[in-house]
């Protein structure tokens, strides 16, 4: 079983940054790979980003790319997304993921079917 819980959301103006993090329970976070979503008012959870086990490999949806980054520490068991050049549109909900059970070294998840364990989520707006 993994618990996660979400923090570091807020309200901010475009142009600004925030970092998200994901502190994750039990003793096999380092053993999977991570991700994050979000889901907009009226719209589908739709992918962020992903990040091995290692955090060697990540992965970005287009929408962020450059802009975003995931990155992970281990032994606090905490998973990161630092979002630089906020935009209205990047407005919603942001979840943190783990996958049902441990994940090979450099694989990653982008798919939300692919996730069984999902965090509360925190509330990112941005104004224009």
């Amino acid at each position: 079983q993994v618990q996660l819980v979400e923090s570091g959301g807020g309200l901010v103006q475009a142009g600004d940054s925030l970092r998200l993090s994901c502190a994750a329970s039990g003793r096999t976070f380092s053993s999977r790979a991570m991700g994050w979503f979000r889901q907009a008012p009226g719209k589908e959870r739709e992918f962020v980003a992903a990040i091995s086990r290692t955090g060697g490999s990540t992965y970005y949806a287009d929408s962020v790319k450059g802009r975003f980054t995931i990155s992970r520490d281990n032994a606090k068991n905490t998973v990161y997304l630092q979002m630089n050049s906020l935009k209205p549109e990047d407005t919603a909900v942001y979840y943190c993921a783990a996958p049902p059970q441990t994940t090979g070294w450099n694989q990653i998840f982008t798919a939300e079917y692919e996730y069984d364990y999902w965090g509360q989520g925190t509330q990112v707006t941005v104004s224009s």
